[in-house]
């Protein structure tokens, strides 16, 4: 938000997530910016697999990368709230490399909730390498006809002798075309009628397993793909957690994980609406900026209204959470009002632009198909206002 809105603010975290998010910003206009530059590297563009390593392992090196893990993992044990106002920061620096600070597509925290339920032997083999940066890992659930009905996993695993075989094609998986591990959903119920999904570590260099990455989503990033598994065997010891357990696994941290996505939105709103701020003070027309103009001012004025509510419905989460509340309504509350508003604000950043607003290469044109990703993305609005009825009258049907 612009200086003058944020003098009057005060940082709602911690002198520890205040202290960690100045030099992530550091290293974000520093390093990070020189790499940028060097290799190209915008919102259309990704960076190839070997610069991403290059910068996990800086990320690491710097004490960046892992500080969501557990405390026991060498992570910080950060509170709630100052993940979701470090995540913010992040994002609202506009860089291009925002989701790989924390290595979020296929990095530390998609495996550590999952440290309590690993067994020794997987946490060498498959957990601990993510947490380092010398290894990246994805999360394989979505399929074609397993999307917001997430039990209706159709790729099956069959135990044969010590090793389950896998077949299937997983769908839409973020982070799988620079993945070297993906933890996979699968049915392991002899019945296909019956849905007892479970959870396996795979490595996507065995044979039978590989990824298929030649589309992109309409914000024209590459880094979502699908994962073809056909007959691909796994030892046994990959499973995670007891047979039909999968489920409960992924969605055992829904509530906070629903809510570790709104900064992301929040950040790129807030981006959107400070370009639209600047481009307005210095766009001239009928012999003065366009910011003079009334209409101008009363679309700033709604987009900083809506950033503001997001920003506070998200925060406000955060505490709940952080103070015990189960807060499982709250979350879908926060993910439907801040991917909603975000879209709204990135879209109005767009009008102020104009014709400038619609040409491929603008940023703000990039952050319109970005947000409108997130109504569909980790869970769409139809989803989140289920959820949130369920919540208020207490009905536990589908």
């Amino acid at each position: 938000m612009n200086d003058a809105l944020a003098a009057g603010t005060h940082f709602e975290g911690s002198a520890q997530a205040a202290e960690l998010i100045g030099r992530i910003r550091d290293f974000i206009h520093g390093e990070l910016a020189a790499i940028v530059a060097e290799h190209g590297i915008d919102h259309e563009h990704s960076p190839d697999r070997e610069t991403l390593r290059r910068i996990w392992r800086r990320s690491n090196e710097l004490g960046f990368y892992g500080i969501t893990l557990p405390k026991a993992m060498g992570g910080l044990g950060l509170s709630v709230l100052d993940h979701v106002l470090i995540k913010e920061a992040i994002y609202a620096s506009g860089s291009p490399l925002a989701p790989h600070v924390f290595g979020e597509l296929s990095g530390p925290p998609r495996v550590g909730a999952l440290a309590r339920q690993a067994t020794p032997w997987q946490l060498e083999q498959f957990i601990v390498p993510v947490a380092n940066a010398n290894k990246a890992i994805c999360f394989a659930l979505t399929e074609a006809e397993a999307g917001s009905d997430a039990g209706a996993v159709q790729t099956r695993a069959e135990r044969q002798g010590d090793d389950y075989v896998l077949t299937g094609r997983k769908r839409f998986i973020s982070g799988s075309p620079f993945a070297d591990f993906a933890l996979v959903m699968a049915s392991t119920a002899q019945d296909p009628a019956q849905r007892e999904v479970s959870a396996f570590f795979v490595d996507l260099g065995l044979p039978g397993a590989r990824v298929e990455s030649g589309y992109k989503t309409m914000a024209g990033q590459s880094h979502t793909g699908d994962i073809v598994l056909e007959g691909c065997r796994v030892p046994a010891r990959n499973m995670i957690g007891e047979p039909g357990r999968g489920l409960a696994l992924a969605l055992g941290r829904i509530t906070v994980n629903r809510l570790l996505h709104c900064p992301a939105m929040v950040g790129l709103a807030r981006v959107a609406l400070d370009d639209a701020i600047a481009y307005a003070k210095g766009r001239r027309q009928f012999g003065r900026a366009i910011a003079q103009f009334q209409a101008i001012q009363h679309m700033l004025a709604n987009m900083a209204t809506d950033l503001a509510a997001a920003r506070g419905l998200m925060i406000a989460t955060a505490r709940q959470i952080d103070a015990g509340g189960e807060a499982r309504a709250e979350a879908s509350m926060a993910k439907l009002f801040c991917s909603e508003s975000a879209f709204r604000i990135a879209d109005s950043a767009v009008q102020i632009h104009g014709g400038e607003g619609i040409v491929q290469g603008r940023r703000v044109e990039f952050l319109f198909r970005m947000l409108r990703m997130y109504r569909v993305l980790t869970g769409t609005s139809e989803i989140q206002r289920n959820t949130i009825a369920r919540e208020l009258l207490g009905d536990p049907a589908p």
